[in-house]
């Protein structure tokens, strides 16, 4: 009886480690999916103040789903029409200064024509081409392509979803709450609610000292003569967005464009980043979340490294929304039991 009852016992341990170990697969081959799932739940819970103020003020919730997606729409159109047109801009110079190029070549008085003659680098091309570079150049192309495909449709799915989250965030949230235990329910419900609205806050507080930081290097770039201002304050609010880092990168980026100007300007450039990063730190953001997060800064920078990690930028986004949660847990839930213990 006692053989039998380790049989068993060991029979249920594999057979319990194989099912885990088949879970575990599951989810790493569907991981790309889950990560979209949960940034678009992200988004939706990130618009929910928005949408909860709209339906408070009289608006059926999905007419409030409609105006906020609007607007949004709207916000990205303009993003759109201050970012296209100077890489379009670039991109039909590049095509017409193509063929002076060409030309240039057989010029044995240009830059280009002294090149080829010390270099050969038209032989050099077709040699390379002939070789197999064509098939490397070809295979470069159809991988950009199908990137841009893959990026499109990966929006298109988190666009979709996050609709979905925003239209039906109530009948979800009734959802699992009814999982949970009826003597639990209660305090369980005010805690995820306090979660969804300190995330939401922290989201929309990110949102604007984002769009300060993108107006302040537009502000910045147009007088000095940076090129493509109005692209280099977009690019620098949408890296704002990542905690900590992105603001970094984002200066470094912009100064290193402001070396084309001058050495002085880029130097002026990165002091003026320095500084609105000061600013940022320590006056902005302060004021923008004081509302929404109460997150120690040795916290957030473990969990944005953590969440680049594993997950690259969409992990370092939602990293410190999930610090957030892990933390008013612990304050209403881990440490007060322990205290009362």
């Amino acid at each position: 009886m006692r053989r039998r009852s380790w049989f068993v016992a060991g029979f249920t341990f594999t057979l319990g480690a194989f099912l885990a170990w088949q879970v575990a697969q599951a989810v790493l081959r569907a991981s790309q999916v889950l990560l979209l799932v949960v940034l678009a739940f992200l988004l939706a819970v990130s618009l929910e103040p928005l949408v909860g103020w709209l339906v408070a003020r009289g608006h059926r919730r999905g007419r409030a789903v409609l105006i906020v997606c609007a607007v949004l729409l709207l916000i990205v159109a303009g993003l759109l029409a201050v970012v296209v047109p100077p890489v379009v801009t670039e991109v039909e110079a590049l095509i017409h200064a193509v063929p002076g190029w060409l030309q240039q070549l057989h010029d044995h008085q240009s830059t280009l024509g002294r090149l080829e003659d010390r270099y050969h680098l038209t032989d050099k091309a077709k040699t390379q081409i002939g070789s197999g570079g064509g098939s490397s150049i070809f295979g470069g192309l159809l991988g950009a392509g199908l990137y841009v495909v893959s990026a499109l449709t990966a929006t298109a799915v988190v666009v979709t979803l996050t609709v979905y989250f925003m239209a039906g965030m109530p009948a979800i949230k009734r959802f699992f709450y009814q999982l949970v235990p009826g003597s639990r329910r209660a305090r369980t419900q005010e805690i995820t609610e306090e979660i969804l609205v300190r995330i939401g806050r922290f989201m929309l507080g990110n949102v604007a000292t984002s769009a300060i930081a993108g107006v302040a290097t537009f502000a910045w770039c147009a007088p000095m003569s940076v090129p493509y201002a109005a692209a280099l304050g977009v690019f620098t609010a949408v890296m704002d967005m990542i905690p900590m880092v992105g603001s970094t990168i984002a200066g470094v980026v912009v100064s290193l464009v402001a070396l084309s100007v001058s050495w002085p300007v880029a130097v002026a450039t990165a002091g003026f980043y320095i500084a609105f990063r000061l600013l940022e730190d320590y006056l902005i953001m302060p004021r923008a979340m004081r509302y929404a997060v109460d997150v120690h800064p040795l916290v957030t920078v473990v969990a944005v490294l953590a969440g680049g990690a594993l997950l690259g930028i969409v992990g370092a986004l939602v990293a410190v929304p999930v610090a957030v949660a892990i933390n008013l847990v612990l304050d209403e839930v881990v440490f007060p039991e322990l205290d009362a213990a």
